[in-house]
């Protein structure tokens, strides 16, 4: 019934409890989850985890903050893996100029290369950005990023940015941060994006929703986000859960 469309169930935070992780997301409703991988270490352990559990597909890119170490190898090594079943998207990649642990340069480089993959893959785009909305959206641009689509993950930018990414053939995906008071440009995304293009996600172990917040986040949470939303939109949660669901498999290629 939900679609968890971006969560590190990877993350080491998760180590020890896996399957029980697993078991209670589906006690609350989440019937699929996008497991994401942004380096070497966690594409491998998405990668095991989407063999172990039907529930879990994979995202596979890498992040900005590991830009300084996307080499021709790892590249190569990226694409040998696209062949296999359950890789919905690629990503996450984009730009983050918070950490600044990569010069912006390369960041923009490794985010082309990978834009220009998925091209080829014929697969959408999960997107990082971080304190560099104009440089992602320009390059987004400049690669016509429209021609495939993706996610704009964890969005939190103003309307007009909203309406600008959208033009480029993006969906508005909402996390556990629409539960928090002050959110409020997340508000406005969760009320306003068109219906069509609105995803649910966690991002856990790291933006746990109201009642959880400033703990572990979780794929069981993203319920908190559907209920949110709904709240927002004067609807049901059922029929966020039901619309963020077909819009996940439509963009992901997956039958219901």
């Amino acid at each position: 019934m939900l679609f968890d469309t971006h969560t590190h169930l990877n993350d080491v935070a998760f180590e020890a409890e896996i399957p029980e992780a697993v078991r209670r997301a589906k006690e609350h409703d989440v019937s699929r989850m996008a497991v994401v991988g942004f380096d070497e270490a966690t594409i491998n352990r998405a990668l095991t985890l989407s063999k172990d559990y039907s529930e879990v597909y994979n995202i596979l890119g890498w992040h900005p903050t590991e830009a300084i170490h996307f080499s021709e190898k790892n590249e190569e090594w990226l694409w040998s893996l696209f062949d296999q079943p359950k890789i919905v998207a690629v990503g996450e990649m984009g730009l983050d100029y918070h950490w600044d642990t990569s010069p912006k340069n390369v960041q923009a480089d490794v985010l082309r290369r990978q834009l220009r993959m998925a091209k080829q893959m014929k697969l959408p785009v999960s997107i990082h950005m971080r304190d560099a909305t104009e440089d992602t959206y320009r390059i987004l641009k400049e690669e016509h990023v429209e021609d495939i689509g993706g996610i704009m993950h964890t969005f939190g930018e103003t309307p007009l940015w909203m309406e600008r990414f959208l033009d480029l053939n993006m969906h508005i995906s909402i996390s556990g941060v629409v539960t928090f008071k002050k959110a409020f440009d997340v508000h406005e995304a969760a009320k306003n994006a068109p219906i069509d293009k609105l995803l649910i996600e966690t991002d856990a172990p790291y933006l746990a929703p109201v009642p959880y917040r400033g703990k572990r986040n979780e794929p069981a949470y993203v319920q908190y986000v559907a209920k949110e939303i709904a709240k927002l939109r004067d609807m049901s949660y059922e029929e966020i859960a039901t619309i963020t669901m077909a819009n996940a498999n439509r963009l992901f290629g997956l039958t219901e």
